[in-house]
């Protein structure tokens, strides 16, 4: 199953006391890199999100936002860390003994200081029922999203893939005519050699030429190639680096039979395949 690594969802769950928003996106990327941006509530939760998101996705670069908003008289109060206030306070009055004219600070600035002000007004066994469900269900959509943009995927490197094999079927119909042919203006152009030649050694070096301008063995490879192309893609694990593996394969091919050229068609079959191949390598550039 062919599997795009462009892909984006986003979903939000409300509950009694407020809404959890994650955000997921996703673009192309050799390896499996995550960034995950979520706030201090679900701090000690990144390496279990960590897990999920990896038994999920293989391949891309993935930016994981997670956005927690409480509403306003759940608790009916506002908590704040007393001691850390204390403490910030003396230092903050140590500090102005040895700059001259200090700024003075408010209260205001010691509840913005990190970990003053108690925004834990959610316990955490409920903020976590909330999310992992979420988190599962927001997976499901990208993956979803992931298919449907593999599948569009999938059907252009087949078509490009089914114009490779009229360009060989082309070829292959008309080899034995190109070959009979290049025989036969080896032997015009042997003939006034005749005399000074060895005929046995003559014949030996003309089944050598025929062999070498043979393609007949690059044409098999070529369409072995491709029809482990159309296996692949049908299979259900990751396949982006083997298709991309597959290209490779397929561009020595197509550049053998190029310097292998007996005339114009397999020259332009050569450039041809090439150009196609070119262009599935691009789009398998974005297929997990």
């Amino acid at each position: 199953m062919v599997k795009s690594m462009t892909a984006y969802a986003r979903k939000e769950v409300k509950v009694s006391w407020g809404s959890i928003t994650i955000e997921l996106r996703s673009v192309n990327h050799r390896f499996l890199e995550m960034s995950i941006k979520l706030p201090d509530e679900f701090r000690a939760l990144e390496m279990p999100i960590r897990e999920r998101v990896k038994a999920k996705l293989h391949r891309g670069k993935l930016d994981v936002f997670i956005r927690l908003k409480v509403q306003s008289g759940v608790t009916g109060q506002v908590n704040y860390n007393q001691e850390l206030a204390e403490q910030l306070a003396k230092t903050l009055h140590d500090i102005d003994k040895l700059i001259y004219n200090a700024a003075p600070v408010n209260a205001v600035d010691v509840l913005s200081w990190p970990g003053i002000l108690d925004s834990q007004t959610i316990d955490q066994s409920t903020l976590n029922e909330a999310l992992f469900p979420l988190l599962e269900s927001v997976l499901e959509e990208l993956f979803e999203s992931k298919k449907r943009e593999g599948s569009a995927l999938a059907l252009m490197i087949t078509r490009r893939s089914d114009e490779m094999r009229d360009i060989i079927k082309t070829v292959r119909n008309e080899m034995p005519e190109l070959l009979q042919i290049q025989r036969q203006r080896l032997e015009e152009k042997l003939q006034v050699l005749k005399a000074d030649m060895d005929l046995n050694r003559l014949e030996q070096e003309m089944v050598y030429i025929t062999h070498k301008a043979d393609i007949a063995e690059e044409i098999d490879r070529l369409e072995t190639h491709l029809n482990e192309v159309h296996r692949t893609m049908e299979s259900d694990e990751v396949v982006g680096r083997r298709l991309d593996f597959l290209m490779q394969e397929l561009n020595r091919e197509a550049n053998t039979l190029g310097s292998k050229s007996l005339s114009a068609l397999t020259t332009q079959a050569s450039v041809d395949m090439k150009v196609l191949i070119e262009q599935m390598r691009e789009q398998i550039q974005n297929i997990e």
